[in-house]
């Protein structure tokens, strides 16, 4: 008899709401359904707090950005109908390492047998599963309540280490059977290969050594994997200046004197790009060099003058490394690198101050402008995809990570949502939403969750009448969609404050009666010129036609 079966008992439902509690969970998001009720009984009789949303891809995204503060988000839906509504914002996890743990109900096992039509079933019963395996890196249907413990532990486990999704599927038959009691959560730490790390670091440390002008370009692995104090160790050690890539934004702190900026190609600083691509040696750390991060394809960085560590593996030019850890080599790193002396350019970034004029028309440029010198410690930024996210990487975070987006994915409709699971992973952050309106359609009755749950974000709606950034794409009538009231939806959802903007005068007043009111949310409509347009996109706009047009691949 193993150990196993000589413990006490309990059922499948219960041993996975303690196994999330293990976890860290404090919080589920979802929308219940009769196959998942059941399990939806014992979340509310548990110390998790169970937020309802309006619709399951709102609960998915919200569950995203909660995993992003608190380190691993739970979303909790009905069979296929629900289940299938999150797959979206469960790939843009999976694209961008967030761990998100999906569960959901699913036909009795008997009734099956019984009543082969159930609703909700599409093609057979394993459907759904089959669907989230391309999504998550580990998938199981709780079938075998003898099997069920060992299925959660090595579930939950492996969203942990890969930072990525997983799904659990509870048929409802199964929530109540009985299972052996959970045992010692034990968690076994990855460790490199010490000799191919030490080949490693010897073999970086050599090509920074003989370089003249190194420089770090940091990603969003870093925050993902708890290293900004390691990172932050490697920088002052070394004295090297550092950048960030857009979807890294915030891992460290944008008022230290290294921090030179946000690296995107031609959509960033020609500063910060000119110090990156003019480096000798450049040691990407923890970096998604996508076509967003690399500013559509005109970075120019030759991989002969890298050095790319991931979670995945390290190369060094064209040499790779595998079974390394990524904090062991930044550490390795650290404690091995001849210190340089920190440039006197390298100056922290200060606000720029910011005064409104009367009756001036408000614009992109000065919309974020004024942002920037609003934002405080306690405010964090959450940004939609298209020309909110481009001028939002112009803004200074002077906290650490405290800026969320979907840089890489960039799917539209994220930001009201992750505000919801924001700031419910941390009560004390509020978020700064900025929406275009087009994205606020998609998602934006999620502020009636945010409404219902007491939280006070504001949320700034870019309302230009359309898809902007497609406009610059190709112009067509498809880019345009109505025009609603956006100020004025506290009337319909309740406790809340809606503002109209139309020039800086009003925007002010706006700003100072938000600051002051911090019991409830506030809605921001910020009308623009439908061709208005942010400084990155401008400076995107005006590379591409120094290239003929034609983006440059790196």
């Amino acid at each position: 008899m193993s150990k196993r079966t000589r413990t006490t008992q309990t059922t499948v439902g219960k041993y996975l709401i303690t196994r999330l509690r293990q976890a860290g969970l404090g919080h589920v998001f979802g929308i219940p359904g009769d196959y998942v009720l059941k399990f939806y009984d014992l979340l509310v009789a548990s110390p998790i707090e169970v937020v309802g949303t309006c619709t399951e891809a709102g609960a998915a995204f919200a569950t995203d950005a909660y995993a992003r503060v608190a380190g691993l988000g739970c979303c909790c839906v009905t069979y296929c109908v629900g289940g299938l509504n999150t797959l979206n914002a469960v790939a843009g996890a999976y694209a961008e390492k967030s761990p998100v743990i999906v569960i959901s109900g699913a036909p009795g096992l008997d009734e099956r047998r019984r009543t082969p039509l159930l609703h909700h079933r599409v093609r057979d019963f394993a459907t759904q599963r089959a669907i989230f395996e391309k999504v998550t890196v580990a998938s199981v249907a709780l079938e075998d309540p003898k099997a069920a413990p060992d299925q959660i532990d090595e579930t939950i486990a492996a969203c942990l280490r890969h930072k990525r999704p997983v799904y659990i599927e509870l048929p409802r038959d199964v929530v109540d059977l009985k299972c052996a009691a959970p045992r010692r959560l034990r968690t076994e730490p990855e460790v490199s290969d010490m000799e191919v790390l030490a080949e490693a670091l010897v073999e970086a440390l050599g090509m920074l050594g003989a370089a003249k002008r190194p420089a770090i370009l940091a990603g969003v692995e870093i925050h993902r994997f708890g290293l900004q104090n390691n990172l932050l160790d490697l920088v002052e050690r070394s004295g090297f200046p550092i950048a960030t890539t857009l979807l890294g934004k915030s891992i460290i702190n944008e008022l230290h004197p290294q921090h030179l900026g946000i690296y995107e190609g031609a959509m960033g600083r020609e500063d910060v790009r000119r110090t990156i691509e003019r480096a000798d040696c450049v040691l990407i750390l923890g970096a998604f060099m996508t076509d967003i991060n690399l500013g559509i394809y005109t970075a120019d960085l030759d991989i002969r003058r890298t050095i790319n560590a991931t979670s995945e593996r390290v190369a060094i030019k064209h040499h790779s490394f595998s079974d390394i850890e990524l904090r062991d080599f930044i550490e390795g790193l650290a404690a091995r690198v001849k210190p340089r002396r920190k440039k006197k350019a390298a100056k922290p970034r200060t606000p720029r101050t910011f005064r409104a004029r009367k009756g001036q028309a408000i614009t992109v440029k000065r919309f974020f402008r004024r942002l920037e010198t609003f934002l405080e410690a306690n405010m964090g930024v959450v940004a939609d995809v298209g020309d909110c996210l481009f001028g939002a990487a112009d803004l200074t975070i002077p906290q650490r990570t405290e800026f969320l987006s979907p840089a890489y994915y960039t799917s539209m409709g994220f930001a009201v949502p992750a505000a919801l699971g924001v700031q419910k992973a941390n009560p004390e952050l509020r978020p700064i939403v900025i929406v275009g309106d087009g994205a606020f359609q998609m998602t934006g009755l999620e502020l009636s969750t945010i409404a219902r749950q007491g939280l006070n974000p504001i949320v700034f709606v870019l309302n230009n009448k359309g898809y902007t950034t497609e406009r610059f794409i190709n112009e067509g009538p498809y880019n345009d969609i109505l025009e609603w009231q956006y100020h004025r939806l506290p009337e319909l959802f309740g406790p809340g404050r809606g503002f109209e903007v139309r020039t800086e005068d009003e925007l002010e007043a706006a700003l100072a009666a938000t600051r002051v009111d911090t019991g409830k949310y506030s809605i921001v409509n910020v009308h623009l010129d439908k061709m208005d347009r942010s400084d990155a996109l401008a400076r995107l706009g005006q590379r591409l036609s120094e290239q003929g047009g034609h983006a440059k691949r790196s």
